[in-house]
């Protein structure tokens, strides 16, 4: 059975410090505790231990070939975004982060797959980007679900959608700079409920805000962490905007009439969260995703899927690698 991740993360091994050259001093680094572990840091600030397997492609091999997993899609984690910083700042940051990508890459470049990063604050840059991006190997650009204060509906982030769409670019949308972050500092709490209200957010700006009304119908778009709590809210959601008309936004159609202009990844982790996916998107539209290799993702590789009790061989293949294939033009 082929298997295809399409939500994994990485780090470069090191890379030229930021802060001296853009001055600042909560810039993102790598602190290399011991051979095979680091420490990534913001400033001073300890932010997360991480291992090997984040910038070594051979280890990264090692551990799909233990799971099974055939090929994976690596893409920057959010921290390396740089959406808050000027456009400059945030083009270098993403040319050097999507230029380490595809360096991972090489080490088997028939398993292993980039997605780019665009500085999504400017459309101008971004678009430049994500062409160059595509240019160079990228199979298609990861965005964070908003900048600022400004969420999916944005006309720059639109816009930009719009342009990858014209180019064939496919899109993966991850939560980032979660809200209510005072409230969620505990626990992980930002990662285990801010990151699923975010993910439920940028689907909704998107319905609710007309996004999928003003965008091409040829836009490739796929959700992480599979939708966050979309799935199991869809019907209050729908029920609002039924019966209250400032709910609707500025759609022309209930929500329930979107689900097929976008795609969920499967880090969900539970059988029964996965068969609800199933039952609200159907098989067509849900991509293996495992959110390796770190501790809130998947720890072994696709059992989740391959041991769901309500998936017949053949959807279950469409989860694990067809629709991935066919989303990212994939030759198996």
């Amino acid at each position: 059975m082929n298997v295809i991740d399409i939500h994994s993360h990485f780090f470069p091994k090191d890379w030229p410090s930021l802060a001296e050259r853009f001055g600042g001093d909560d810039w993102p680094w790598l602190r290399h505790d011991s051979e095979g572990s680091a420490m990534l840091m913001r400033g001073d600030q300890e932010f997360r231990p991480i291992y090997s397997a984040c910038w070594d492609g051979n280890k990264r091999l090692e551990e799909m070939d233990r799971d099974g997993v055939e090929k994976q899609i690596i893409s920057a984690t959010p921290i390396l975004f740089g959406y808050e910083r000027p456009v400059d700042q945030a083009l270098y940051c993403a040319q050097l982060f999507n230029d380490a990508a595809r360096e991972i890459c090489q080490v088997d470049s028939q398993r292993l797959f980039s997605l780019a990063q665009v500085p999504l604050q400017d459309l101008d840059a971004s678009c430049k980007e994500a062409s160059r991006a595509k240019a160079t190997g990228h199979v298609g650009i990861q965005i964070g679900n908003h900048v600022g204060l400004k969420n999916m509906d944005d006309d720059t982030v639109l816009g930009f959608l719009e342009h990858c769409a014209n180019e064939d670019i496919p899109i993966f949308v991850h939560p980032w700079d979660m809200m209510a972050s005072e409230r969620t500092k505990d626990y992980m709490m930002g990662w285990t409920v801010g990151m699923p209200a975010e993910t439920q957010l940028s689907i909704v700006s998107m319905i609710l805000g007309g996004g999928f009304d003003r965008v091409s119908p040829k836009l490739k778009i796929c959700f992480a962490h599979g939708g966050g709590s979309f799935a199991f809210l869809l019907g209050r959601l729908e029920n609002a905007w039924h019966h209250r008309d400032i709910a609707r936004g500025k759609s022309k159609y209930p929500p329930s009439h979107y689900l097929n202009r976008f795609f969920l990844d499967t880090a969900v982790f539970d059988h029964d969260s996965l068969e609800l996916l199933v039952k609200k998107m159907g098989t067509d539209r849900l991509m293996f995703g495992t959110d390796y290799p770190f501790p809130l993702g998947e720890q072994k590789m696709g059992h989740l899927i391959k041991t769901a009790p309500s998936l017949s061989e053949q959807n279950k293949q469409k989860l694990l690698a067809s629709n991935a294939e066919s989303f990212f033009q994939l030759t198996t």
